[in-house]
């Protein structure tokens, strides 16, 4: 029984979730449909000013450091990503911030525990966070990155200053079928912890994104890997926060594929916000 109406729930996603895509295209007002202008953009900081680790509880963090001196940004990567993955986002938005670019548990650098929940990942950044001395930082995640800095805002509402979201779901049965299929069948042949991670988390009800009280940014691509249904989902659940959905954009092309867009994205709308 409880299959039967799991299955029904997913069917009911995919139809809403088709519902929506068609929408978008004749309602983009709707959605805040946006595109990113990178007609004039600063000159990229080339190399980082730090390049090391930091030993917290559970973790020994890899780190680095883009620019000095400006109000603090963290920069988190997705699932299976490291400090590569948004290094030209970082060089382009040193500066404007002095950018904190940390590998999440189990990822790149950093050490493995064993064990891997976006709980713990937010658990980490907050120490992280506490052993920069940061105060009020702007995080910005995309993917599961995304996921952390919605989980850290939440269990931990007065750590950030503000937080953008790129590409968040919140929940698997979320996501299009054929990406969740896909990490299904990569399982197959070779278990990995971020792959169950994936498959399972999160599960983000209303209530506990009510818990969210610092300006939010939900931000994806119009052809994502989640349905718009779920960013409208936390966009609404998150009471006062933002929206916008980037035209032609798709999971990872603004953020991990373009360091441009994700300058403009992140500053235009800080800017806006009386918060740059």
């Amino acid at each position: 029984m409880k299959r039967f109406v799991h299955f029904v729930l997913i069917l009911s996603t995919i139809c809403s979730g088709i519902a929506a895509q068609i929408d978008f295209v004749f309602q983009p007002a709707k959605y805040n449909a946006i595109t990113l202008d990178t007609s004039n953009l600063p000159t990229p900081v080339t190399e980082p000013r730090v390049d090391t680790f930091v030993q917290l509880e559970d973790v020994k963090m890899h780190y680095q450091v883009y620019g000095e001196i400006k109000p603090p940004l963290i920069l988190i990567h997705g699932n299976g990503g490291s400090v590569k993955s948004l290094r030209e986002a970082a060089q382009y938005l040193a500066n404007d911030f002095t950018v904190y670019l940390p590998e999440s548990r189990c990822h790149g650098q950093s050490s493995d525990p064993g064990v891997i929940t976006y709980e713990l990942m937010a658990k980490d950044f907050m120490q992280f966070i506490e052993a920069m001395g940061l105060k009020k930082p702007v995080i910005m995640g995309h993917s599961d990155g995304a996921i952390n800095a919605i989980q850290l805002a939440a269990d931990y509402p007065d750590v950030p200053g503000a937080i953008i979201a790129c590409g968040a779901n919140s929940n698997p049965d979320t996501f299009k079928p054929y990406f969740p299929f896909g990490v299904w069948v990569k399982n197959i042949f070779e278990k990995d912890k971020l792959n169950d991670l994936m498959l399972t988390l999160p599960d983000f009800t209303e209530e506990y994104l009510a818990q969210i009280t610092c300006p939010t940014y939900v931000v994806s691509g119009q052809y994502d890997i989640m349905w718009l249904t779920d960013t409208v989902y936390l966009y609404e659940a998150i009471k006062g926060s933002d929206m916008a959905v980037i035209r032609r954009a798709d999971h990872s092309s603004y953020m991990s594929q373009d360091g441009k867009w994700a300058y403009v994205l992140a500053t235009d709308w800080l800017k806006a916000k009386d918060l740059l």
